[in-house]
C-alpha cells in the first residue's frame, strides 16, 4: 500500500468526522442521502457524457494503482542495461540474445532487439519516443478523468442547493413549512459533499496519477539513453555512471534536491 495516499485520506477522513462531531450537536445531519445521490450521481453521470465508458471504468483500476507502491525498478534498469553494455562492447551478441527474454522491460527488450537486429539508431529514438508520447498520453487521460470529476462535483453541489432553495420556498409560499429544515439541509448539504469530494478524492487523486506518470517517463528517458549508450558501444562503468547522474538531475528538477544514486 501507498502509505502517503492511505494516511492522507484517512487523516483527511478523520479531520473531517472529528471536526464534524466537536462542532455539531448532531452529526447525523451531516448524512443526507438525497444530496450525496445527488452529487454522486450527477458527477458520474456527466463523466459518463463526457468520456467513453472503457475510460470511465478504468478509473477504478487506476485508483486501485494509486493505494499501493508502485516500484520503477530503475536500479534493475540501470544493471541489465550496463551488463548488455558489456556484452555488446565485448561482441558476445549471442549472449546477449540469450539474456534478452530474461529482461522485464518491455521497453529496454525492444530497444535492445532492434540494436541486435541492426535497426539504425534515429529510428529506434523514433519509435521508442513515440511509444513515450503515448504512455504519457494516455496516463494523462487517465489523471483528466479525475480532474473533469473535481469540476463536475462542486456544481453538482451547487445544484442540490439550487433545488433545496427553490423547495424550501415553494413550502413556505404554501405555508407548509413541515420540510422547510429538510429542504434547506439538502440545499445546503449538497454544496458540503461537493467541495469534499473534489478536494479530498478527486484533485489529490489526480495530481498523483500526474506524479506517477512524470516518474514512469523519466525512468524511460534514462532506458531511452542506455540504449544510445549501449549502440555507441560505450563501457559498462560509463554507462552505469551516465544513467545514474540522468536520473539524480531529474529527480533534482523534479522535487528540487540531487540524490545520487549507488553503483
Amino acid at each position: 500500500m501507498n502509505a502517503s495516499t492511505v494516511l492522507g485520506m484517512i487523516g483527511g477522513i478523520g479531520l473531517l468526522v472529528g471536526s464534524l462531531t466537536l462542532t455539531a450537536s448532531e452529526p447525523a445531519v451531516f448524512l443526507n442521502w438525497p444530496g450525496l445521490l445527488l452529487v454522486l450521481g450527477g458527477t458520474v453521470a456527466a463523466t459518463l457524457l463526457s468520456y467513453p465508458l472503457r475510460e470511465v471504468l478504468r478509473v477504478f483500476k487506476v485508483f486501485a494503482i494509486v493505494l499501493r507502491t508502485e516500484r520503477t525498478y530503475e536500479k534493475e534498469d540501470v544493471d541489465e542495461i550496463a551488463e548488455i553494455a558489456r556484452l555488446w562492447q565485448s561482441g558476445q551478441i549471442k549472449k546477449i540474445e540469450d539474456a534478452l527474454p530474461a529482461i522485464h522491460s518491455p521497453f529496454l527488450r525492444t530497444g535492445l532487439q532492434l540494436i541486435i537486429d541492426g535497426t539504425p539508431l534515429d529510428d529506434i529514438l523514433e519509435l521508442l519516443r513515440w511509444r513515450i508520447q503515448r504512455l504519457e498520453a494516455k496516463e494523462h487521460a487517465e489523471a483528466q478523468v479525475f480532474r473533469s470529476m473535481a469540476s463536475f462535483a462542486p456544481a453538482f453541489g451547487m445544484l442540490g442547493t439550487l433545488l433545496g432553495l427553490v423547495n424550501m420556498l415553494h413550502g413556505m409560499a404554501g405555508d407548509n413549512f413541515d420540510n422547510v429544515g429538510k429542504n434547506l439541509a439538502v440545499a445546503l448539504i449538497t454544496t458540503f459533499y461537493g467541495i469534499i469530494l473534489a478536494n479530498l478524492f478527486f484533485k489529490p487523486i489526480a495530481t498523483k496519477l500526474e506524479q506517477r506518470t512524470q516518474q514512469r517517463v523519466a525512468v524511460l528517458n534514462m532506458v531511452l539513453e542506455g540504449i544510445v549508450l549501449v549502440s555507441e558501444r560505450r563501457s559498462p562503468t560509463f554507462v552505469r555512471e551516465t544513467l545514474y547522474s540522468f536520473l539524480a538531475h531529474h529527480d533534482d528538477e523534479v522535487h528540487g534536491r540531487g540524490k545520487r544514486a549507488t553503483a
